[in-house]
């Protein structure tokens, strides 16, 4: 089986990339390899390597500034999936995508199911909705993971910058009426990878379907409560270095004002995938835990 993973130098694209190759050969592009606001970067690397599944990773994920990038934004999340899902079709390959719990509005009372009504708030959740409509209109065999909250050891996150700004300030007030689940990217990655041959034996007996599934970490907290537990976990590891932790202020998300509106709750449940495939994610502090601890010193020290 070959495999083209877009997206491979994101969070969830270079946990992808070792784990893919574990199922066959893997062409592995990032944004210079093949631009996704370029219609004829994905035609020709479809075309160059030929795969039986292609995996995107790759996303415009700047949710403040795709206010004022929409254009830009919906071409990448949005546009992008149509080629992608074409090309798919033709060569009769699959496809996996990922999305976010951003394309609700964040209204319920309870965890989204896949079948819920949308209604993104912003310019990122519109554009990523489009993927998802692009994907399923297309007409290829295809499976979208909705995501939220990800994270990991390298890259631009909420990990990261937590752990930097708390040895950085005194104080730092952190939106605390926003729910939702922190997903591990090195998770997300593990779960593709199992996901993948069960969907490729599923289309070779003809009983595949293609749908929208959710896929977070388990549990549930706030802004506040995650950023609670990384200093906690960063004063376990360097408490040399976290010993002058900022003070954590909970605040309302009136109090934080950005550009993109973000939906309230952000909980998405998890029971299809795990009904339909038996994959289901590790509790989201567990999954910090691990990640922080998998930093290499020099990495983590870095970071703060």
């Amino acid at each position: 089986m070959k495999t083209l993973l877009l997206g491979a130098d994101g969070q969830v694209g270079l946990q992808l990339r070792g784990r893919l190759a574990r199922l066959g050969d893997v062409v592995a592009l990032n944004r210079t390899g093949c631009d996704l606001a370029v219609a004829d970067d994905i035609r020709r690397a479809v075309a160059a390597s030929s795969p039986d599944i292609i995996v995107n990773a790759a996303a415009y994920t700047a949710v403040d500034r795709a206010e004022d990038e929409e254009a830009l934004a919906l071409a990448i999340n949005g546009t992008a999936l149509t080629v992608i899902g074409e090309e798919a079709r033709r060569r009769n390959a699959a496809v996996i995508h990922y999305s976010t719990d951003y394309v609700f509005d964040g209204s319920k009372d309870a965890p989204y199911a896949e079948a819920d009504p949308v209604g993104p708030l912003n310019a990122y959740g519109r554009s990523k909705l489009a993927g998802e409509v692009a994907l399923r209109e297309a007409g290829c065999d295809h499976l979208v993971l909705r995501t939220s909250w990800v994270f990991s050891s390298h890259g631009q996150n909420f990990v990261r910058t937590m752990l930097r700004l708390t040895v950085q300030r005194d104080e730092l007030k952190i939106v605390s009426d926003q729910t939702g689940a922190p997903t591990w990217a090195n998770d997300i990655a593990a779960a593709t990878e199992s996901l993948i041959p069960q969907m490729m034996e599923e289309r070779r007996v003809g009983r595949f379907a293609s749908e929208i599934l959710h896929l977070s970490g388990a549990g549930e907290t706030t802004w506040h409560g995650f950023a609670t537990e990384i200093v906690a976990e960063g004063e376990t590891l360097l408490p040399e270095r976290m010993g002058r932790a900022a003070r954590l202020v909970a605040i309302p998300s009136s109090e934080y004002p950005v550009k993109a509106r973000r939906p309230l709750n952000s909980r998405l449940s998890n029971r299809r995938i795990e009904e339909r495939y038996g994959i289901r994610l590790r509790p989201w502090n567990e999954a910090l835990a691990l990640c922080l601890k998998e930093m290499p010193p020099e990495d983590l020290r870095a970071a703060l």
